[in-house]
């Protein structure tokens, strides 16, 4: 396949939904006719009728599906991610709104609290009911999917041969925390939240919120050099693409992220490790978080990329593709 061109179209016509009867939540909670939405890729491969190439990419927060577009520069032949070879499943996570989320099943802030742990359970419990899979190959994932499949990594040692987090980390801690509890207290402060019904207020409390994110996406470098005029306009714009989220999806991913910490849990990790960073990166800079990371876990190897696009430079990943075929090389089938 290589590089395409990724349009709403082609995204429209690999979508799939798949229900599941019920989803038990850590918490106890359960939910009837739970649904997936996912898209599936490549060349699936069999042993014993079971497939034995699949990895599952896992997207950052309120993200979906979609995010794996992120790797198909590397999709060609012999590249890293060669889907002649691999079997790639993306999946929109418990809580973002085209699978099970307070938004799409109405229950708002009646919703489960749910936690990194219920994200690693639902995506595990999906890969069994709708594939038969009990084994992947690997798991990658972005920011809030380095947390997915560090945290499988760690509950389920066995499940997958390779994780791959990028721009992630161990815990959320620090400005990082300290950002999620701002964003809590914009979402709790509207008088209007706890009535569970979207109301004008609650859609500007929701732009606040998002707008408290901005200065943790681009470099501090690419934001410093860019004209007042486009600075302005791009946090405008910002602020009205966060118009088409949920206020209480956002909160309830945003509590699940504010409370992620397996640093206690890294030793548990058997599966090889590639951790990749980025030295630009405002959320998770390589010296707090990567280079610490890649000290903890046994079997780790890390890059520390170099890019203005900071915790959104998953979007560069070609620009390490030889460090990438390197790795990928252990796993080919």
């Amino acid at each position: 396949m290589g590089f395409k061109i990724c349009d709403e179209e082609y995204f429209d016509e690999k979508k799939e939904s798949f229900i599941m009867d019920s989803f038990k939540f850590s918490n106890g909670e359960i939910l009837k006719d739970v649904n997936v939405e996912y898209m599936v890729f490549g060349t699936p491969k069999y042993e014993e009728n079971k497939i034995v190439n699949a990895i599952v990419y896992c997207h950052g927060s309120l993200g979906n599906f979609t995010s794996v577009k992120k790797i198909f520069p590397l999709n060609g032949e012999n590249a890293a991610f060669d889907e002649s070879k691999y079997f790639f499943i993306s999946i929109s996570a418990l809580g973002s709104p085209g699978s099970c989320s307070p938004a799409s099943t109405d229950l708002k802030n009646k919703f489960p609290s749910y936690s990194i742990t219920d994200l690693v359970n639902f995506q595990k419990q999906f890969l069994a009911e709708k594939f038969g899979i009990d084994h992947v190959l690997g798991i990658i994932g972005n920011s809030m999917g380095g947390f997915v499949a560090l945290t499988s990594a760690i509950l389920y040692p066995d499940f997958a041969d390779f994780i791959m987090p990028g721009v992630s980390t161990y815990k959320v801690a620090g400005h990082d925390y300290i950002l999620s509890k701002f964003v809590n207290e914009i979402i709790t402060s509207d008088e209007n939240y706890e009535k569970g019904i979207i109301t004008d207020s609650l859609e500007r409390t929701l732009k606040i919120a998002s707008l408290a994110e901005f200065n943790f996406g681009l470099s501090k470098e690419a934001l410093r050099v860019m004209p007042k005029e486009e600075l302005a306009q791009e946090f405008e714009e910002f602020g009205e693409e966060s118009l088409f989220l949920d206020i209480y999806d956002l909160k309830y991913c945003n509590e699940a992220c504010m409370n992620y910490d397996v640093e206690n849990d890294l030793n548990k990790i058997t599966a090889d490790v590639l951790i990749i960073a980025c030295k630009q990166d405002p959320h998770f800079p390589p010296e707090l978080d990567a280079i610490p990371m890649s000290k903890m876990i046994k079997n780790s190897e890390l890059i520390v990329m170099d890019s203005e696009l900071g915790h959104l430079c998953f979007n560069e990943l070609e620009s390490i593709s030889e460090e990438l075929n390197n790795f990928m090389n252990k796993f080919g089938r």
